[in-house]
């Protein structure tokens, strides 16, 4: 019985020794003797200590904030810029043996190609193209971060703040739009109604008696309301129909 338990203790230590786990979300960059040997693949794997070394690297897709930047754009206006990038390690053995540690190297690289590109473009552009802006910082560093065995998924601009006169110009300028879009809203419904009375009045005189009975609806109208009081002038026409009659 304690041969068999024995036994048991030494296979545990032996695993503890030269066995290593490699996650399925992993892969395990083998050195042999301090060359590279291989990627080791999901599950347990052996590893010989003194002989070799494993060094595990993680495969999904990571999101690394990238700190506030300050940069100045084209047209010479301070702003600060943030983003988040989106990457995943597409060549294990390049991570490990092509940069010392490629998750800082990422995260630097992102951030002065932020400063860069933002001061490419000016501050409009910078505002109303984020998408495009964080499509050329995406293209930018995944090129060259493509040697050290990255792949960048995407790249997202969360915030671009301004100085505080900056903002309080870019209100008033947004209010000034929007008034000038309200004025020339109104103008356009004013000549509308301008083309239908003008249309309405040309059927009107066109028509015998059109006018006429125009007039009455209207009185009809305002007779509804007892407080209202009315001038009513008759049309030279009733007048002389009046008259007409009168004769006979």
């Amino acid at each position: 019985m304690y041969d068999a338990i024995s036994i048991i203790i030494g296979i545990i230590i032996l695993a503890v020794i030269f066995l290593r786990q490699v996650n399925q979300y992993e892969r395990g960059v083998m050195f042999t003797m301090g060359k590279f040997s291989y990627i080791a693949e999901p599950g347990w794997r052996i590893v010989i200590p003194v002989f070799q070394f494993m060094r595990k690297v993680d495969m999904r897709v990571k999101a690394v904030d990238v700190p506030d930047q300050k940069a100045i754009t084209r047209d010479n206006i301070s702003v600060t810029v943030n983003a988040v990038i989106y990457y995943k390690v597409a060549d294990a053995s390049k991570a490990v043996i092509a940069v010392e540690d490629f998750r800082y190297a990422i995260s630097q690289l992102a951030q002065t190609t932020m400063r860069n590109i933002v001061g490419e473009i000016s501050l409009d552009e910078l505002l109303a193209e984020r998408e495009k802006t964080s499509e050329r910082i995406r293209d930018i560093v995944d090129k060259v971060s493509d040697a050290w065995g990255i792949k960048v998924e995407n790249v997202e601009l969360k915030d671009v703040s301004l100085p505080a006169d900056m903002e309080r110009t870019i209100a008033k300028q947004a209010e000034a739009e929007r008034e000038k879009r309200a004025v020339i809203i109104k103008a356009e419904g004013e000549v509308a109604a301008a083309e239908n009375m003008a249309k309405a009045a040309r059927i009107l005189s066109e028509s015998d008696g059109a006018l006429h009975l125009r007039t009455l609806q209207s009185v009809n109208d305002l007779s509804s309301d007892q407080s209202n009081t009315v001038i009513f002038a008759l049309p030279l026409e009733i007048l002389r129909a009046f008259e007409s009659m009168s004769k006979k």
